[in-house]
């Protein structure tokens, strides 16, 4: 599969925020202007790296209309609307397709752990409210419930249910339900991003590319010709930058952190619970980024 109607290089974007923790519109519209420079054909606003927990309701719409109006026909905006409350999920899917977003970001219900049954329920209501495309992300590290196999093969009956961001971390899953249903697989963890492409995935919702997205879209063309060995070249290239972003403590954090290291926001603020990076992640950061081609000279 070698497209999609909302993009197959995306990035789950930060919420770029003043020092004192305000959204910054002005630093939302430097880092679409960089995301789209940088090889990206979608954005991911609201998702779990744009501390959609933290937003209030009226600060997520304004982050999906304002990235709309920048990115315009530029690129596809998927909005997250995801919640562990059905009618508040509903409540933000019609708010995104109000202010223009172009797909729906549907993570699974956290905290309450719904039978499948009754995720196949949400999902279904969520989908049935606007008539944007949707796609589900599965991160049962996150949420503490997986979309299991079953059930995204049943869910992928739903005509506006088109795709899956997988960040489930099982290959063997992945390729079962692909080969049962139409739905467009998209990586959702960096360091899986080329074995999903491999075994059919159309593209990734990144963290990483905030800084990497020319090498995430060569590393998907190379896959489309067949060029295993350049893709390879590619994804071990990214091994010190994919571990400085998400490994020492929390995607968001690192990936606010780089982006002020290539001077694309001014401030790397995260609202509490999130605490920003400490002198020695910084450090083995600015070293990953060295390791980047002319990332640093931008």
């Amino acid at each position: 599969m070698t497209s999609s109607p909302f993009g197959r290089v995306l990035t789950a974007m930060v919420t770029p925020m003043t020092a004192d923790g305000e959204v910054d519109p002005a630093g939302t519209d430097a880092l679409v202007d960089h995301l789209l420079a940088t090889g990206h054909d979608g954005i991911v606003v609201n998702g779990t790296t744009g501390e959609a927990s933290t937003l209030t309701d009226d600060e997520s719409v304004e982050m999906m209309r304002r990235v709309k109006e920048r990115a315009g026909d530029r690129a596809a905006v998927v909005a997250g609307v995801g919640s562990n409350d059905t009618r508040h999920a509903v409540h933000m899917a019609r708010r995104a397709a109000d202010v223009g977003a172009d797909a729906l970001l549907l993570v699974s219900p956290y905290y309450n752990k719904p039978t499948q049954p009754g995720l196949i329920a949400h999902c279904h209501a969520v989908a049935d409210s606007t008539d944007l495309p949707v796609v589900l992300y599965d991160i049962p590290g996150r949420t503490g419930i997986p979309f299991t196999t079953p059930t995204l093969i049943d869910l992928a009956d739903h005509p506006r249910i088109v795709a899956v961001k997988d960040a489930k971390g099982d290959l063997a899953a992945s390729t079962k339900v692909m080969a049962a249903t139409d739905l467009l697989w998209f990586s959702g963890e960096d360091a899986l991003t080329l074995p999903l492409l491999a075994i059919g995935a159309v593209g990734t919702v990144s963290v990483v590319g905030h800084v990497a997205g020319a090498q995430y879209a060569a590393m998907i063309a190379a896959v489309d010709r067949g060029d295993l060995t350049e893709a390879r070249r590619i994804h071990e290239a990214l091994i010190p930058i994919v571990d400085a972003i998400m490994t020492p403590s929390q995607g968001a954090i690192m990936a606010k952190a780089a982006l002020v290291e290539l001077g694309v926001i001014a401030s790397a603020t995260v609202r509490l619970p999130l605490v920003e990076s400490p002198v020695e992640h910084l450090e083995a950061l600015r070293a990953a980024l060295a390791t980047l081609p002319g990332i640093l000279d931008r």
